[in-house]
Formats: C-alpha cells, sequence, structure tokens
C-alpha cells in the first residue's frame, strides 16, 4: 500500500492512469453500440488501417505531438471505413471479406510507411513504432490532456445520442420510418469509433486496441438486458481495465501497459462470462439443473398418476376405491417395472417424493389391486410394498396429466400430427405450457368438441 500510495503521488503516474482510465470508458461505452451494430471487427480495421494515417501526419509535420498525429489518425480510418462500404457496395463480396482486406492492405501500407521514415533519419522519429503495441508510460500531460478531451467528448456526444443510437442498434428499418437519418447517423458513430481508436493508439497500440473496444461491451452484456445499464457498466469495466492495467504496470510488474489493460479487461470477460447474472455459465448451468429437477418431478408424478389408472383398469376395480386422494395405492413392483429403473434408483426417487410431501408410504390391498406379482418381494420405505399420491401430491399430478393430454388432443386433431409422434412431442412440451396456453387449448378444443373438449372417439380425461 506504502508503494502505491507513493506511486499515485508521482505526477507522470498521475497522468497515464487518467489517460487509459478515460480511453476505457469511451471505448467501453462506444465499444456497446459497435457490437450491437455487428461492426466489432470494425474495430480492428480501423485500428490497422489508422497506422498510414499517423505515418503520413508524422511526414507531414516532422513531429510527434499527439494532435496531428490523432488528425491523420482520424482521417486514415474514414478512409479505410470508406473503402469498405465501397467494396460491399459495388462488388459481390461480402462485409467481413472487405474488412480483411482493408485490414491487411492499409496496415501494410502502414508498415511500409514507418520503414521510410526509420530509414530517412528523420529527427523525431524515434518512438512512432510504439504504435503498433502501444506504451502508455510515455504519455506526458498534453498528450493525456487531448485523450482526455476527446474521450470526454465522445463520452458525451454518446450520451446525448443515446436514443437515436439506441434506434440504430436495434432497428434503423423504424428509425427511418420515423424520419431519422439513421444512414447519416451510422456514419456519426463510425467517426466516434474511429476517433476512439485513434486516442488509444499511443497507450495501447494498434494491435490490441480493438480487445479495449470491444471486449468491456461484450463482458456488460452477460449482466444485463438493458442497453442504458449495458453502456454504463461497459464504461466502467473499461475505465477499471484502463486503471488496473496501468498500476499492475508501474507497480513492479515492468511490463507494458497496453497489454496488461487488455488482459485486465480479457480477465472481467471471464469473470462475466463465468458469473454474469443475465446469460452467465454458472447461471445457465443452474437453470438448466433446476429444468431438469423439475421435468423429472413432473414425468415421476404423471408416471405414478398413470401407473394407479392402468393398474384400476386392468384389475377392472376402478370404482373399488373411494377416489380419495389418499387411497389411491401403486406398487412400487409396477412402478418399477413401468419406468425400467433399478430398486435403487427408485428407492431415492420415492424418498425424494415423500420428504417434499408427494407421496406417503401403503399397503398394497390385494394382488389385482396393487399391480404384485407372485416373488416380487420389493420392499420400499418403512415396511411398504406400495405408495400412495397424498393430496398435494395428486394436484400437481392431475396438473401434468392435464397438461399432457390437452397437448396430445391438440396435436392429434388439430395439428395433424401423426399418433406415434404425438407422445414424445407431448413429453417435451407439457413441462413448459404456461398456464394461460393451458387455458387456450382448453377453450379451443371446448369450442370444437363440445364442453367436454374431448373428441367422441377419445376417452374422457
Amino acid at each position: 500500500m506504502s508503494e502505491l500510495t507513493y506511486l499515485l503521488r508521482d505526477g507522470n503516474v498521475q497522468w497515464v492512469l487518467g489517460g487509459t482510465l478515460l480511453l476505457g470508458v469511451s471505448s467501453g461505452v462506444l465499444g456497446s453500440f459497435a457490437m450491437l451494430r455487428r461492426r466489432s471487427l470494425m474495430g480492428d480495421v480501423l485500428a490497422h488501417a489508422a497506422l498510414p494515417g499517423v505515418a503520413l501526419a508524422f511526414m507531414l509535420t516532422q513531429s510527434r505531438t499527439v494532435a496531428p498525429l490523432l488528425v491523420g489518425a482520424v482521417i486514415a480510418g474514414l478512409a479505410g471505413t470508406w473503402c469498405v462500404d465501397a467494396i460491399v457496395r459495388h462488388s459481390r463480396i461480402k462485409e467481413d471479406t472487405a474488412q480483411a482486406l482493408v485490414l491487411a492492405v492499409f496496415f501494410g501500407f502502414g508498415i511500409v510507411l514507418l520503414t521510410h521514415i526509420a530509414r530517412s533519419g528523420a529527427a523525431g522519429q524515434s518512438g512512432l513504432d510504439r504504435f503498433l503495441f502501444g506504451q502508455a508510460a510515455s504519455l506526458i500531460g498534453s498528450d493525456v490532456k487531448v485523450i482526455g478531451a476527446a474521450a470526454f467528448g465522445l463520452t458525451w456526444a454518446a450520451m446525448l445520442l443515446f436514443k437515436e443510437l439506441k434506434l440504430l442498434s436495434f432497428d434503423p428499418a423504424f428509425g427511418e420510418g420515423l424520419g431519422f437519418p439513421m444512414r447519416a447517423l451510422d456514419r456519426v458513430l463510425m467517426l466516434m469509433v474511429v476517433t476512439s481508436v485513434a486516442i488509444g493508439l499511443q497507450a495501447v497500440g494498434v494491435v490490441l486496441m480493438s480487445a479495449l473496444l470491444i471486449t468491456p461491451a461484450a463482458a456488460a452484456r452477460y449482466w444485463t438486458e438493458r442497453l442504458e445499464v449495458m453502456v454504463i457498466l461497459a464504461g466502467f469495466i473499461g475505465g477499471l481495465s484502463g486503471a488496473a492495467g496501468t498500476m499492475i504496470s508501474l507497480a513492479g510488474a515492468k511490463l507494458a501497459t497496453g497489454p496488461l489493460v487488455v488482459l485486465v479487461a480479457t480477465g472481467l470477460f471471464v469473470v462475466s462470462l463465468t458469473f454474469g447474472a443475465r446469460r452467465g455459465v454458472v447461471r445457465n448451468l443452474l437453470q438448466h439443473w433446476k429444468v431438469r429437477r423439475r421435468v423429472a418431478k413432473e414425468n415421476f408424478l404423471r408416471i405414478l398418476y398413470e401407473t394407479w389408472e392402468t393398474t384400476m383398469t386392468e384389475a377392472g376395480s376402478a370404482g373399488a376405491e373411494d377416489g380419495a386422494p389418499s387411497a389411491r395405492a401403486v406398487a412400487v413392483n409396477a412402478l418399477a417395472r413401468r419406468l425400467g429403473w433399478s430398486p435403487a434408483a427408485l428407492r431415492r426417487r420415492l424418498m425424494w417424493a415423500h420428504r417434499r410431501g408427494l407421496i406417503d408410504w401403503a399397503v398394497a390391498d390385494t394382488e389385482a389391486s396393487s399391480g404384485l406379482r407372485p416373488g416380487d418381494g420389493f420392499r420400499n420405505g418403512p415396511g411398504s410394498d406400495a405408495v400412495r399420491l397424498t393430496a398435494k401430491g395428486v394436484a400437481e399430478a392431475e396438473q401434468v396429466v392435464r397438461r399432457h393430454r390437452l397437448w396430445e388432443l391438440f396435436l392429434m386433431y388439430e395439428a395433424d400430427f401423426a399418433v406415434d409422434h404425438v407422445d414424445r412431442d407431448a413429453d417435451d412440451i407439457e413441462h413448459f405450457l404456461p398456464a394461460d396456453v393451458v387455458e387456450k387449448l382448453e377453450r379451443r378444443l371446448k369450442d370444437v368438441y363440445g364442453p367436454s373438449g374431448v373428441p367422441p372417439s377419445v376417452h374422457p380425461l
């Protein structure tokens, strides 16, 4: 902490830290719109396309001050954008191919110009190669002022145009219908992205600038579905990446600042990918586990209910019991045969259902009514050879069976599905039918087949 405090008191460290912090914020904000516009690769194209602009600006001014080099980078970036659009518009080449062509040609031209400058012996040419990989430690007060002013202006412009950029990102055709100049707005967005790329070249470099532009936005996307929140989070992640990477570099790592900034941003992206509240891997796994658990529970209740129906029908004694939920006993042997499970697996499932109050242990009344067979001898629970659904279990089981059979009837008699395909489709869909859809199915079937909602050739539910 003492070393960190000492570093923060250093004027040069403050300039570098402020520059990378503002650069990260503006890159995250603009990267959000670029990513939603599916222009992620354009950041890489513009970063490489800006290199010849930097070289030409130096050749014209013979100065390494940031302002003229920034202007040259912006002009070259806009030229690269125009080339991509022209290639796509006037040829059969796809946009990704055009972007790759422009990136390679402009970057190659920039390397040729840098080589020429290095061999010419021009005064002040030393250090231009830092635009390739970046060197934030070389920033001075005047450089940071230009970068900070540009970054603040870009962020402020993005906030002022937020509604228009939101419309451009999600539904440009609707925006055109409202009378907005969406084509011009897209050009403004590309100009802002080009400027953001240009101001980051000296700190992060041509090679890594696209990562700083897109990675914070991609990380923020895993935490929210709202654009407002995503833009704020992307700016925060970008600023945190810039500040943390700078401090790690200056505090003792003795490594280049630009790559460390990008690595910190990548680390935050991995954290977001893993633990994101909206699309994170852990959340998806938990949701998948909950869905599988609910589906297994509902399938088990349905099979338990249908097994009871089957045993009553086979015994010819559907009216032998009083119909109360507590009277619906099912032999565990019949259940095991229907499921095809091992006794151990069935025992675990029965114990799970008993703990949740869905079943009670029972003793089968007769071999016929319970489904017992000579020599079965399957024992499960405290001295029980059968189970019965509780009132809670019956209520849940009847809802599952009701959804399953309604969907089967709809597929067979309304959607004209083959009979041998209906049961599998019903198994897949029944667990995800909302209550309003179930009500619509009932109304639809009742409108067609009368109050019972059941075709004449089908037994009542």
